[in-house]
């Protein structure tokens, strides 16, 4: 029985939300672990990015095709990256 079109997605849509749940989580993921290797010991960030980093990914990923537009979720995963890394950089410069 095939699926019911009208709770298909576009063919543009699906890449965004395809794109966004792979490169976007990942972003995601590598920031918010450089955050932590920041503010705590590197080599046990390092161990928890091989583990819970690929969790959050898939957890993202997930959340990705949950939503109906695919760009916002690129938004917001960006908007998440970019706040992620520019806590590293502030940290880095001595503010934090």
């Amino acid at each position: 029985m095939p699926a019911n079109k009208k709770y298909l997605s576009s063919p543009l849509q699906r890449f965004a939300k395809i794109s966004a749940g792979l490169v976007g989580g990942y972003l995601i993921a590598v920031s918010l672990h450089m955050l932590l290797m920041q503010w705590w010991d590197a080599s046990g960030a390092l161990i928890t990015l091989q583990f819970g980093g690929f969790i959050l990914w898939a957890v993202l990923l997930i959340l990705a095709f949950l939503s109906k537009n695919g760009w916002k979720i690129w938004a917001a995963y960006l908007l998440l990256s970019l706040f992620f890394t520019g806590l590293v950089y502030l940290g880095k410069i001595g503010i934090l």
